[in-house]
């Protein structure tokens, strides 16, 4: 990297230097008025120093910023910076970086470096970082800016950067050693043997046993062969499970530090990768005021990065959701009967009537799972103990929510529709069970 050229400017030591003078001017021009003098003597001598100072800071020959290329949100990174002097002696050095705001709070941060801190010798530092948003980050302009022995004269420069960090969505849960364990030792897992269950499609005979369904009990062959035995059904494979995110403004709220759509994403990333291993296909569709996404299924677990990449591409957006539009295209474009997981979230019962009349369409041809993340700010003012009258009635006004709230889902069921209500950190295992426990009773099919 050229480096531009360096400024000089004064420290917070150097400013506390003159204002610790300036009483003693005063002082003189009042005891001494002959001595007046003495004042701008002593600030130029400031000055000199000053610009001495910096000088004996040396010149910067490397000043570069380390970024990893990926990240996934909601998860720790580091940006890691270095730099080297030359012809002084620097006593300190810091960098600051303007950057999107998806990077880091404000768009900007700023590290301390140490001498000597990597194996060249040179100066670095280390800034940890947690990205807030999915896309493309980037990392404008970095300002370095070191010290001379004295403390009191620094140089800084400013380097314009464009170095860009692609945020992913977050994919921990899939590679968490609990699910990496279920996928080697569950029915479907890297051993392939086939899902037995209360399937759909006739697999073997096996002996009756006590606490088995007497309903799976195969009256004919038991009577030809005077022993009970029970039909094992298997899962249905090859099944068509679409994940349809709502993207508009409910779900570009944050919970828990990270947008809701950012949570139904790694839940629905989470749930796919475990379809995929189970020998189904899995496709996303976004919307917000119109359809935004419908990627072609995906069928072997192998091109998983392809619904990885795609869902890093759901934009987040300001609007309301036009369920009307968006689950009328997505049925037309359905062929056959599939799975489909709406993400979706709702602040009263109006704005979620064209939801549930949209949803209720979709449920005579296909299997409809309703998932939403559970208000605990709500929940929380709701119970809260009020201290007095404006919290009185904050309580009021969110119980008053919460009933609404637990209508519209009891709507959705009595629809058919298979609805999860969790907190954000549990809704990823309550979708995995809830395929799971779909997937052995055959119903997609």
């Amino acid at each position: 990297m050229s480096l531009s050229r360096a400024s000089i400017v004064p420290t917070g030591r150097a400013a506390l230097l003159v204002a610790a003078a300036a009483p003693a001017a005063v002082l003189v021009a009042a005891t001494a008025p002959g001595a007046w003098v003495a004042a701008p003597i002593i600030a130029l001598a400031l000055v000199l120093l000053v610009l001495l100072d910096a000088r004996l800071a040396g010149r910067a020959v490397l000043a570069e910023l380390t970024t990893p290329p990926d990240v996934e949100v909601g998860e720790d990174s580091w940006l890691t910076a270095r730099a080297a002097f030359a012809g002084g002696r620097p006593r300190a050095a810091a960098m600051a970086l303007a950057t999107d705001a998806r990077l880091l709070d404000g768009g900007r941060g700023e590290m301390a470096l140490a001498p000597g801190a990597d194996e060249a010798g040179a100066w670095a530092g280390r800034l940890a970082y947690r990205p807030s948003r999915r896309g493309t980050g980037e990392i404008e302009r970095l300002w370095l800016r070191w010290t001379g022995p004295l403390g009191l004269g620094a140089r800084q420069l400013v380097q314009p950067l464009g170095q860009q960090v692609r945020v992913w969505p977050n994919l921990a849960a899939v590679r968490s050693p609990a699910l990496q364990a279920f996928l080697r030792n569950a029915e479907f897992g890297l051993i392939a043997r086939r899902m037995r269950g209360e399937g759909s499609v006739f697999e073997a005979l096996a002996e009756f046993e006590p606490g088995m369904d007497k309903r799976r009990i195969d009256w004919k062959s038991s009577a030809r062969h005077m022993h009970l035995y029970a039909k094992e059904m298997e899962a249905e494979r090859n099944n068509q499970i679409v994940f349809a995110f709502d993207c508009g403004q409910a779900m570009c709220e944050p919970v828990g530090g990270l947008p809701r759509i950012d949570r139904a994403v790694s839940a629905a990333l989470t749930t796919a990768y475990v379809a995929l291993k189970a020998g189904d296909k899995a496709a996303l569709f976004g919307f917000a005021a119109r359809p935004e996404l419908f990627t072609p299924f995906v069928t072997d677990a192998r091109q998983f990065r392809r619904l990885q990449q795609a869902a890093a591409g759901l934009d987040y957006h300001a609007q309301e959701p036009n369920f009307t539009l968006a689950l009328a295209t997505l049925a037309g474009r359905l062929q056959r009967r599939s799975l489909v997981v709406v993400f979706s979230d709702f602040t009263d019962p109006t704005s979620a009537e064209l939801m549930i009349e949209s949803i209720g369409r979709l449920t005579s041809r296909h299997l409809v799972l309703f998932v939403t993340m559970a208000d605990e700010e709500l929940d929380g003012i709701a119970t809260a103990e009020p201290a007095g009258m404006q919290e009185l009635a904050m309580a009021v006004s969110a119980d008053a929510l919460l009933r609404q709230r637990a209508l519209v889902l009891s709507r959705l069921r009595r629809l058919g529709v298979d609805v999860i209500e969790a907190p954000h950190e549990m809704i990823g295992s309550r979708l995995l069970d809830a395929y799971l426990a779909i997937k052995r009773k055959g119903a997609i099919g």
